[in-house]
This record gives structure tokens, sequence and C-alpha cells, in this order.
């Protein structure tokens, strides 16, 4: 009975002991310290390799998830990710770790890493510049980007982060409002009235300051004189003179030569 027992013991033993021979032949990180993982994941982020960053920077996590380089560890995976176009991964990881950490020094990186990624998926979230059809379109990254901008310029208004935030979140601003418009110009042009007033108002009272708000008055009150709301037609109306006393929306002819102001949302007139 000793015998198979000490026998037992002595194949465990040589198993565990494959199994540990294995994963060293397989895994060369294994037996690294903390500090050597994470200049081994500074060195391939060095080098553009972001898929054996990530790696790396994984394994110092999930090996050392206590210690000085775990939280750095983490915000830096975030930012791999986005390098390696892993956006939906890299948000993610950015959210996690402002939940995580949210005092700490780095957060603001954070925040500002998350506007930077949905920021640069623009070219799909503005596709109405080339694409007329938007009713079907909500650009959700921009409006997500400006509020994580927006996060780093009110929170963090001393963060080195602050000024290339509040640069981009008035590009935002602008973008934003042209979409609001340009979807308003496409419910006017097919009669939806309703709709189109209610984009036209969503700009003006969401973007102020964007230059387009003049264009988004006129529609307003296109929209409502087509919905014979005259009394709010003449009111929108007012505020535009007196928000844009010289507009050329309300000279003779409109912008365009013989154009009435309320045809001006329809280009082919």
């Amino acid at each position: 009975m000793i015998r198979i027992l000490v026998g037992a013991v002595l194949l465990a033993a040589a198993a565990l002991s494959g199994c540990s021979s294995l994963d060293s032949t397989n895994d060369e990180t294994v037996g690294w310290s903390a500090q050597r993982i994470y200049g081994e994941a500074k060195d391939a982020q060095a080098e553009r390799n972001w898929q054996k960053a990530i790696k790396l920077l994984e394994k110092l996590e999930a090996r050392y998830p206590y210690g000085r380089y775990a939280q750095q560890a983490q915000l830096e995976v975030a930012y791999c990710q986005y390098k390696d176009q892993e956006r939906a991964s890299a948000i993610a990881a950015a959210d996690r770790f402002i939940k995580l950490y949210p005092n700490h020094p780095n957060v603001d990186y954070a925040w500002y890493l998350k506007g930077l990624i949905n920021f640069n998926q623009l070219e799909g979230a503005l596709s109405w510049l080339t694409t007329p059809d938007m009713s079907d379109r909500d650009p959700k990254a921009s409006r997500d980007a400006f509020l994580a901008f927006k996060e780093v310029v009110t929170r963090f208004p001393d963060s080195r982060y602050a000024p290339d935030s509040g640069a981009r979140m008035r590009y935002l601003i602008n973008a934003l409002a042209n979409n609001e418009v340009h979807v308003a110009r496409y419910y006017m042009k097919r009669g939806a009235y309703v709709a189109a007033a209610n984009r036209a108002q969503y700009a003006i009272e969401h973007y102020p300051q964007a230059p387009t708000v003049e264009e988004a008055m006129v529609i307003l009150m296109q929209a409502y004189a087509a919905l014979g709301l005259t009394d709010l037609r003449d009111s929108t109306q007012r505020v535009l003179l007196t928000n844009f006393p010289k507009s050329p929306y309300m000279q003779p002819g409109g912008v365009k030569k013989n154009v009435p102001w309320w045809r001006l949302w329809d280009p082919d007139w």
C-alpha cells in the first residue's frame, strides 16, 4: 500500500514537473519580474508591435495584480489596443480604468484617450459628407468623443491634455451641428416637417455657437410655416433677425438669386 502511494506521489510530481517544463518552453516570461515584463512591453510599444505589448501587459496585470505596475499596465493596454485598431476593446479598457481608479493621477489621460478613440471614428460617423440619406444614421462616436473631451476640460483644467481636448471639442460642435442641419434638410425635402423642426431645434439648443445655427433657424421657420404654425414661425424669425441682423437668408432673393428664404432648403429650386 505504501509502495502504491509513493508511486502515485512520484507520478504526480513528474506530471507537475512536466507541466512546468512545458509552460517554461511555451512562455518565455515564466519567472520574470513585474519590472522586466513591463520593460519588455515598453520595448514592444517602441517597435510598434502592439499585439506583443498587449499580451505582455495582460500577463503583467494577471501575475502581479497588486504591484505598482498593474494600474499603469491597464492604461497602456487601452492605448495599445487603440493603436492596434481594436477600438471597442480600447474603449472598454479605458472605461474599466476610469471606474476602478477614478482618483488615479493619470485618469485624465484615460478620459482623453477615450475621446481620441471615438474622435478617430469620425470618418464613419460623419459619412453624411458623401451620403445624403441621414435618416438612419446617428453620429454617436462624435457625441461620445465630445463628452469625453468635456470631462477632461471641466474636471482637469490644468491637465496637459486640456488644450487639445478643448480644440477638438470646438471642431466637434461644428461637426455635430452640421450633421443635425443636414438631417433637417433631408427631412424638409421629403415633407417630414415635424422631424425637420425637431432636428433644427436640437441644433439651435445644443450647439448655439456653431455657424450653421443660422441655417437651422431658417429651416425651423420653414417647417413651422409648412405646419401652419405661423406664431412660432414669426417668433423664430424675430430671433433670427436679432442674432443675425444681416443674415443673407433674409435678404431679397436669399443666398441664391430669386430664391425665397422659405425654399432655401430645396437644392432643386
